[in-house]
């Protein structure tokens, strides 16, 4: 038996309402408590959801760094990857690695630097 339930993913960052809106345009869903305040919800579609929670001094991750941990990078599955990333480029994504493009997968950060992964499914 289970002693806990996953409730919410939160991504610290500068500004949660800008990087709500970006994962609204990339995944679907309502961003919720977008007012003043520092958490911002974002509700996706099939009742999961992620948060945002302003962080002062925040300072993204670095990918590849083995000396500066990732800490977690999100896993986005996606029909076409060419099409996927055109549009996370679109929304401001960075690329992070465009070495290997015979992989079934693409990495990315997001803008304030959470590396995410693009997945061929």
């Amino acid at each position: 038996m289970a002693v806990a339930e996953l409730g919410v993913v939160v991504l610290d960052c500068p500004d949660p309402r800008a990087l709500a809106r970006f994962y609204a345009e990339l995944l679907g869903g309502t961003v919720e408590g977008a007012g003043e305040g520092d958490w911002v919800d974002l509700k996706l579609p099939g009742g999961r959801a992620l948060a945002f929670q302003a962080a002062p001094g925040y300072v993204p991750p670095q990918w590849p760094a083995p000396g500066h941990s990732q800490q977690f990078h999100l896993d986005l599955n996606v029909p076409d990857l060419d099409a996927a990333e055109e549009a996370v480029l679109g929304l401001g994504a960075k690329p992070l690695d465009t070495e290997d493009r015979s992989r079934n997968w693409r990495v990315y950060a997001d803008p304030a630097g959470h590396p995410f992964c693009l997945c061929a499914c």
